[in-house]
């Protein structure tokens, strides 16, 4: 199993992201209203601070696979060698063979262990990502807040949200912007869950 930084990165992002699109004022019948667009996606991987986070995820990501490698490389062998010494032997004759039940016991319990640690180290990217998102998260809503303001909107949605949107309506280049002046980096320090998953 492979660590995919960059789309688990992208698509956990745009979620958090999601949080933060504006719904203003209540629609009425009377008067039309005054909607912009955004492009949650383009402001991720277009802005600063988003191809920021990114890389730095992505660097620690392969700190984790090579970590999980490390891990995996002693069950992998110990597997090789117990295959070696069972495939000449009959099921009647393993059975003989209280040792190598043992080890085959052991090897189970060392892979659910190492599945485990698995889990728990994407648990720490998706914690990772979250801390370092926080920052961001305040500058981009900012950012809409302004936008929205100037331009007596009511409603601003995401792309993913309309079937049809004139450039005209769309902000998102207005956005990626102004959140570039605002945050360029943000700390992205690795954040570490306790080894019992607790």
């Amino acid at each position: 199993m492979t660590f995919q930084t960059s789309q688990i990165a992208s698509k956990r992002m745009r979620a958090f992201f999601a949080g933060i699109v504006l719904a203003l004022g209540t629609l009425g019948a009377a008067h039309a209203q005054n909607i912009l667009v955004i492009n949650e996606e383009t402001i991720l991987t277009e802005s600063q601070v988003g191809r920021h986070i990114a890389s730095q995820l992505e660097v620690i990501g392969r700190e984790i696979q090579t970590e999980l490698e490390a891990a995996a490389q002693p069950l992998s062998q110990e597997n090789e060698a117990l295959q070696a010494e069972t495939s000449a032997l009959s099921q009647e004759a393993i059975q003989q063979r209280p040792d190598l039940i043992q080890r085959a016991q052991q090897l189970q319990q060392n892979a659910q262990q190492l599945e485990r640690l698995r889990r728990l180290r994407q648990q720490e990217l998706v914690a990772t990502e979250r801390q370092a998102l926080q920052p961001v998260l305040q500058a981009l809503e900012g950012v809409l807040q302004e936008v929205v303001n100037e331009r007596s909107a009511t409603v601003l949605l995401d792309r993913s949200q309309v079937v049809f949107a004139a450039d005209s309506v769309d902000v998102t280049s207005t956005v990626v912007e102004r959140l570039n002046q605002r945050i360029q980096t943000t700390p992205v320090t690795r954040v570490r869950a306790p080894e019992n998953g607790q």
